[in-house]
């Protein structure tokens, strides 16, 4: 069946293991449609990196179902829920960098491992992704050699590798990064336009001041679980 008959991410009253996963034992219980956007207001990166775990299948549940493009992250097998993942564009709060390659091979292992994409395609991709979000190429150098502006671009590219069928973003832009928000949006709007769904978690959500394109609600996520938040806010 077509992904786009699927929600990108349902969570039916999802209740995490609070011993394994830190989040605390509280059902979670969201639809994210393809070309949606949830905004999640979150002061604390831990607990949005949690929760985005969530999201991915890392966690294990108490009870309920958290589904990932109609398919239940419990019932697959490891391989295919790699795969899966594989369909997924994140910026993580701790970067998950390998310092050992370059700063290019961290770009593009995700698609050289679950695409048969040609590699001087995605090589190609890459390159342009850079140049939109600021850099001057695609970087070489150790993530580690880069400095945190440049290593936030780099992680945006890495997410938007590969038309991702679902985006999850820890703090994409922040205050020292704002300069390349032009460039987020545009690359944003484009996947979501393509049927991506979207998780954007902020610890400044005055970032998104202006943003109110159809199909976005705005949460807050606190210990006693995920809360709306009122339009405008």
């Amino acid at each position: 069946m077509s992904d786009d008959l699927h929600a990108a991410l349902e969570l039916r009253e999802a209740c995490p293991r609070f011993e394994e996963s830190g989040l605390t034992s509280v059902p979670y219980s969201v639809r994210l449609m393809p070309g949606d956007c949830m905004l999640v207001a979150c002061r604390d990166p831990v607990r949005a990196t949690r929760f985005a775990d969530l999201c991915s299948g890392l966690i294990p549940l108490l009870s309920g179902q958290a589904l990932c493009m109609g398919l239940d992250w419990d019932h697959l097998p490891e391989h295919r829920a790699w795969a899966l993942r594989g369909r997924i564009g994140r910026v993580m709060q701790q970067g998950a960098w390998i310092d050992l390659f370059g700063t290019d091979l961290n770009i593009l292992v995700q698609q050289l491992h679950h695409t048969r994409t040609p590699t001087e395609d995605l090589v190609a991709q890459a390159i342009t992704l850079s140049r939109r979000f600021g850099l001057p190429g695609l970087p070489t150098l150790s993530p580690g050699r880069l400095n945190n502006a440049d290593r936030a671009r780099a992680a945006c590219v890495r997410a938007f590798m590969g038309e991702p069928k679902l985006l999850i973003l820890e703090d994409p832009v922040d205050l020292e990064t704002a300069d390349m928000m032009t460039a987020f949006l545009a690359e944003l709007t484009a996947a979501r336009e393509r049927g991506c769904g979207v998780i954007w978690f902020s610890r400044e959500p005055d970032l998104w001041h202006g943003y109110n394109a159809a199909g976005t609600r705005r949460f807050r996520l606190l210990d006693e679980g995920l809360m709306p938040m009122k339009q405008g806010v």
